[in-house]
């Protein structure tokens, strides 16, 4: 299936799962959604991170290569005991805030989201396992390289979602500043499927 990638698309998925869509036309109300592809390929930034708000009767919307799977180095070397991170479908109402990662600017969790647990070490993403609810996963959203798109996932992400190019990473962070500035400093983030696109 190709991935239809329209906003117009993504609110009925949204809609159909009964999740809140953002709507103020005082613009910068910001939907941030997550799209993880029916490409399972490890390693590869195959899925896409997208932002939408309403201004002036329209929607605005920008997608971006991403990952939302932890990179094969993390998927065969866990840093948690119970096994490495894979955020799980859902929305997670005021869950992040504009604050910090690793010293920089980013989206950093505040509070709770659910994620599988992969911990059989191998390159597989692994969803069925046991899963896990907290406020301090450490899940944030944020980019890989500083200065260029990065070509694998690697070590950038052990299960936050993270953004190829650090243009368009730097784009969203503006956005989001502009809407913390509007609204608070508090972010809902929607991760979908492909398949709840197509329906």
């Amino acid at each position: 299936m190709a991935l239809k990638l329209e906003v117009g698309n993504i609110i009925a998925a949204m809609h159909a799962k009964e999740y809140r869509v953002f709507e103020s036309e005082k613009g910068h109300d910001l939907n941030l959604v997550g799209i993880r592809t029916d490409d399972d390929t490890a390693n590869a930034f195959n899925d896409v991170v997208s932002v939408f708000y309403r201004f002036d009767g329209r929607w605005n919307f920008f997608a971006f290569p991403a990952t939302t799977d932890p990179g094969t180095f993390f998927r065969e070397n866990p840093i948690n005991l119970k096994g490495t991170a894979i955020m799980k479908p859902g929305q997670y109402r005021g869950a992040y805030m504009v604050g910090k990662h690793k010293g920089y600017t980013a989206l950093q969790q505040k509070g709770n989201i659910t994620v599988f647990r992969d911990n059989n070490k191998d390159a597989t993403l692994d969803t069925d396992g046991s899963e896990d609810t907290k406020k301090t996963h450490a899940v944030n959203i944020h980019r890989a390289n500083r200065v260029r798109a990065s070509t694998q996932v690697d070590n950038w992400s052990a299960g936050c979602q993270v953004l190829q190019d650090p243009d368009h990473f730097d784009f969203l962070i503006a956005l989001c500043k502009k809407a913390r500035d509007k609204y608070g400093n508090s972010f809902t983030y929607t991760l979908l499927e492909e398949g709840d696109l197509s329906r």
